[in-house]
């Protein structure tokens, strides 16, 4: 007999060999239905896989992010069943779970694909999936693997399996298709009710611009047709807010192909924006206790070896910069820490002058391949609103929860109010990929999670996606849509402070290593400001918007009356801007609404003769007429921040 203990702390006693199904319906016939994964002690596992010894168990279904991945993962074996069947001799890469579905990369062959093809697919994979085809997991050798696919002819399993440790390789089934895969997967396909391919891209294989190109076909399925429709319209409304879009029809920022793609210019409106939020964030850092420093673009090779970075991203990752001088070697900067840890070394510090707080609106470069690339949220050029805290030891939890209140008042302010801070501790099975000692990252470790919890944040962990340096918070924000982006960052490091042997006196007259915390409330600029343009659809706070008022006369007898309004508004601490065009007032207001300009002054023989403005609201229409005086008034009020 074997106990299994239930996240509710319940002990329940079983055979060995039970399976996860089984045991979801000895719990009830409703729950085994639904659940199409399990999570045995902290390993997402098939639910036919037998459970042999003492487990600590999690029933996972859909309303699971494990349940969710799972169903998407086995979504991609179906769909490349059909394609197999549909179009025999196709060759598979890899076929993941992605956050909104799922994709696989093949091989056609000479063969022409598009999304044409999209339909046929979609009803061969709904015609598979009633077939209930279970997901049947088989362990292999690594010589028997090899045999399989040589004799199928798929020579990218092979190149799959050459990198991988005999005894770990397993091979899943399902219908007519097998696949070299770890799993888990759903029971069987039937669970599989809706399907939609969603794009046709092109895939270089193992991400190498140097092999061959694959076509990656990307997909969504759900367990009902109406979730599915569901999704679909929200898709629709995510291409409307599609921050390219607004950025251009907003006129805030563009790409030029002769600057270099990936490396966006912003325009005057986007500058004027991106300002705002920098002085916003400036007088926030000010009343912290911030000072506000600014490093070179680029750095010597040897600041990067001894961050520690060079070693870890590789060569490939540092964009050289050519110099004259024979031997020497400068980069673009990647990124701040390593230039702010010289900045703290340039006078001794004494415990008395600690914490030290370092901000800087920093653009560092970083090389993405092009086909990542994606308007700002993927850029190869950013500016990251970063600052380094050194701190005591005994310093490091109230100057984290200090940077909480920082990230959750930028949220607040510009309506980021549904997020999750995410805990992302080291990999405890790969220890490899991180510097530092085990007393140090348990040290860290212990600071984060003590002070979210103090905070009453609501928290997941995350294992393995700390930093190579230090474990940090990552904040995950919803937006209007649902979608959850990465915003914001904390990160607690006792390993920069050694590797740049950074050092205060204490009150003891010894000297002694601060900590040091990485922060970034935005993130970047420039994705920050992507998510705010998604998140409200260009209808920026009042305070943000560029233009927060346009005047319109109605002919261009009232101009010199509107443009004294003008004037008399930008006299005051409000932004906005004339339409002096030959066009009607009609044109004039609907491109007003178009620009998203949240107040329109329109001017006529009235207004002009009576001192008024007639006033129009973004997306609301006519509040009716009022002094410019009175105008200025109720804007500054509703100017909150």
């Amino acid at each position: 007999m074997i106990n299994i203990t239930l996240p509710d702390g319940s002990i329940r006693e079983y055979e060995a060999g039970i399976t996860p199904y089984q045991i979801a319906l000895s719990i009830s016939e409703g729950l085994a239905r639904n659940v199409l994964a399990a999570e045995v002690d902290g390993q997402i596992w098939d639910t036919s896989r037998p459970i042999d010894a003492d487990a600590h168990l999690r029933l996972i279904t859909w309303n699971d992010k494990e349940g969710k991945s799972t169903f998407w993962h086995s979504s991609a074996h179906l769909m490349a069943e059909a394609l197999e069947a549909l179009y025999p001799g196709t060759k598979f890469g890899i076929g993941p779970a992605i956050e909104t579905g799922f994709y696989y990369d093949v091989d056609f062959g000479d063969r022409e694909f598009s999304s044409d093809n999209f339909k046929e697919i979609e009803n061969k994979i709904l015609e598979l999936a009633k077939k209930k085809s279970t997901f049947e997991r088989k362990p292999i050798s690594k010589a028997d693997a090899i045999a399989y696919f040589t004799e199928k002819g798929d020579e990218y399993k092979l190149d799959l399996i050459k990198d991988l440790p005999d005894g770990s390789i397993t091979l899943y089934t399902q219908g007519d298709f097998t696949d070299l895969c770890r799993g888990p997967h759903i029971p069987n396909t039937g669970f599989i009710k809706a399907v939609k391919l969603m794009n046709v891209a092109g895939a270089y294989w193992r991400g190498d611009e140097n092999r061959k190109q694959l076509t990656r076909i990307y997909g969504v399925t759900y367990p009902k047709q109406s979730e599915l429709t569901d999704y679909l319209k929200m898709i629709e409304e995510a291409k409307k807010r599609d921050h390219r879009k607004l950025g251009k029809e907003l006129e805030l920022f563009t790409f030029s192909e002769k600057v270099g793609m990936g490396l966006p210019m912003w325009l005057p409106k986007g500058a004027a924006l991106r300002e705002k939020l920098v002085q916003f964030l400036q007088r926030a850092q000010m009343k912290s206790g911030y000072e506000q420093v600014i490093t070179p673009h680029i750095g010597h090779k040897n600041l990067y070896v001894t961050s520690g970075h060079y070693e870890k991203y590789g060569a490939d990752s540092f964009q050289p910069i050519k110099t004259p001088q024979e031997g020497e070697e400068f980069f673009l900067k990647p990124m701040n820490c390593p230039h702010h840890c010289e900045l703290y070394k340039f006078k001794p510090r004494s415990y008395k002058d600690l914490p030290v707080r370092f901000a800087e609106f920093g653009t560092v470069y970083r090389y993405e391949q092009s086909g990542e690339l994606h308007g700002l949220t993927r850029v190869r050029g950013f500016t990251q609103d970063d600052a380094h805290l050194f701190c005591r030891p005994d310093q490091v939890k109230e100057e984290f929860k200090k940077v909480i209140d920082l990230v959750l008042y930028v949220f607040n302010a510009l309506g980021f109010n549904d997020y999750t801070a995410q805990v992302s501790l080291r990999d405890p099975e790969n220890k490899t990929k991180y510097i530092g000692s085990d007393e140090n990252w348990a040290l860290a470790e212990a600071a984060i999670i003590e002070a979210a919890e103090e905070k009453g944040l609501p928290t997941v962990v995350e294992l393995g996606e700390a930093a190579f340096y230090g474990p940090k918070l990552d904040f995950m924000v919803k937006d209007a849509l649902g979608r959850r982006w990465q915003l914001g960052t904390i990160q607690v490091d006792y390993n920069l402070p050694e590797r740049f042997e950074l050092e205060y006196t204490g009150s003891d007259n010894l000297k002694h290593r601060p900590v040091m915390i990485h922060r970034a409330p935005f993130g970047s600029l420039e994705r920050f400001v992507a998510v705010l343009i998604e998140h409200c659809a260009g209808n920026f706070p009042l305070w943000l918007t560029p233009d927060q008022f346009i005047v319109l006369p109605i002919s261009e007898k009232y101009e010199d009356y509107a443009k004294k309004v003008l004037e008399s508004l930008n006299n005051s601490d409000i932004r906005g801007l004339i339409d002096l065009r030959d066009e009607k007032i009609g044109r004039k207001i609907r491109d007003a609404e178009i620009k998203k300009i949240p107040y329109m002054l329109i001017i006529g023989e009235k207004e002009m003769n009576e001192n008024l403005v007639s006033v129009r609201k973004h997306g609301e229409g006519d509040l009716g007429s009022m002094t410019a005086e009175a105008f200025e008034k109720q804007l500054i009020t509703e100017v909150t921040v």
